[in-house]
């Protein structure tokens, strides 16, 4: 008797822990595991939840919230455990293994023509591994430079935009000409340096990872991917024109020493727009700028956030259904709204609320049509390389405590042992 009452616990305690589920009633129930962190967006989010629930009475939605903090080792250990969520919320610079270690459902023959199209052909490359897609990319910011408007006027310097930016070397000049006196033209926040220099650099023409005939990727640190990392090394450390002070901090850090006056740009997300928003003193003068443009143009990498189904979810249709009514162009503005961010749709992407000129909105919305995938895209063993090989090395170059020779041969050296580990 005791050993079948233990038998029926862990049954249940099974049946609760799985993905998705069928009641006695025959109502589905899927798992929707979401990142939202800010208010609006959370309260977007539940918001479609709540309207879906209301309309499709045969399959219910279970709002799950996760974070962006842990999110890839909290969902490895879901997916070893076969507890993954129905529907996952994540970013495409992180599905990569994920996809490839068959933990993700192919969603080619899932996602309605409608959607397919609405999104361009360069979002889709950023979750496409092999012949598969394995997401939904729906938002997605270009890092902007976010200025205090009257220091910058008052300096008489030419303010850049979408269709005249600045180049990078005219850039670290009016960086220079805004610095002095204990105050910085620039300040970079740079705790996690990786993502912001691979990035910008497609701006210069830069790629780092190339994909030789064999299908096989390695790390080659050119003069093009050079131009950006060498831009902030001097500005830091020869032109003392960006705070040092910064160099290790994340973005949100820099606000206070922003309004206080003591730098006159910091290069952010897009969607710190709500920070500035919430938390600008009073009578505060801000502006949104386009980042520095090089031989590539405005071009940027960008690493979308991203929809996905886990291969195990046993309603795999029923969850891209969900995907579908939550991308719904009225519904995607209403998730960048809420974000702060661009939607990758381009039905949604001309809706006047993103067009207007207040917050930057208009030129966030200017740089839409240059953002590429992000150069780690379809690299397996990138969260790896980042972590052990490229995060390090670049802090410490920006630092001045090693040389450009020195931060080539780790790239290079170090990082394409760990990728060949992953392409064997």
């Amino acid at each position: 008797m005791r050993a079948r009452l233990l038998a029926l616990v862990l049954l249940l305690l099974l049946a609760g822990c799985s993905s998705g589920g069928t009641r006695d009633d025959g109502r589905i129930t899927l798992r929707f595991q979401s990142l939202a962190w800010q208010e609006e967006s959370v309260e977007a989010n539940k918001e479609l939840v709540e309207e879906w629930n209301a309309t499709h009475p045969g399959v219910r939605v279970e709002y799950v919230q996760g974070s962006w903090d842990s999110v890839h080792d909290q969902l490895l250990t879901a997916f070893e455990g076969g507890e993954a969520p129905d529907i996952i919320h994540d970013a495409s610079d992180d599905l990569a293994d994920f996809a490839y270690g068959g933990y993700l459902a192919d969603l080619t023959h899932l996602l309605p023509a409608r959607l397919k199209s609405d999104i361009p052909q360069r979002s889709w490359e950023t979750t496409t591994f092999g012949d598969g897609v394995y997401g939904v990319p729906f938002l997605q910011e270009p890092r902007v430079l976010i200025a205090n408007a009257k220091w910058l006027k008052r300096s008489g310097v030419r303010i850049p935009t979408p269709e005249k930016p600045w180049s990078w070397s005219e850039f670290r000049r009016i960086t220079e000409q805004l610095s002095g006196r204990g105050k910085y033209g620039i300040a970079w926040p740079l705790k996690e340096p990786v993502s912001a220099t691979l990035n910008l650099s497609l701006s210069t023409g830069g790629q780092l990872f190339h994909r030789g005939t064999d299908g096989k990727v390695t790390v080659r640190f050119e003069a093009a991917d050079q131009v950006v990392p060498r831009t902030i090394h001097a500005q830091a450390g020869t032109d003392r024109s960006a705070s040092p002070t910064t160099l290790g901090s994340g973005g949100s850090d820099t606000l206070p020493g922003f309004f206080g006056g003591r730098y006159a740009m910091v290069p952010l997300g897009f969607s710190y727009r709500q920070q500035i928003v919430q938390q600008a003193p009073k009578g505060f003068d801000w502006q949104v700028l386009p980042a520095p443009a090089g031989a590539g143009g405005l071009t940027q990498g960008v690493s979308p956030q991203t929809l996905s189904v886990a291969e195990d979810s046993p309603h795999k249709k029923e969850a891209a259904a969900f995907i579908d009514f939550l991308l719904r162009p009225e519904n995607m503005v209403r998730l960048a709204l809420g974000d702060w961010m661009l939607p990758t749709g381009n039905r949604a992407l001309n809706d006047p609320a993103l067009r207007t000129p207040e917050h930057g909105w208009s030129t966030g919305t200017a740089l839409a049509a240059h953002l590429r995938p992000a150069p780690a895209q379809t690299v397996r063993g990138y969260p790896e390389w980042k972590d052990k090989v490229a995060t390090p090395a670049l802090q410490e170059y920006y630092s001045g405590a090693i040389g450009i020779r020195e931060l080539r041969e780790r790239l290079e050296d170090d990082g394409n042992l760990v990728l060949a580990r992953y392409q064997r």
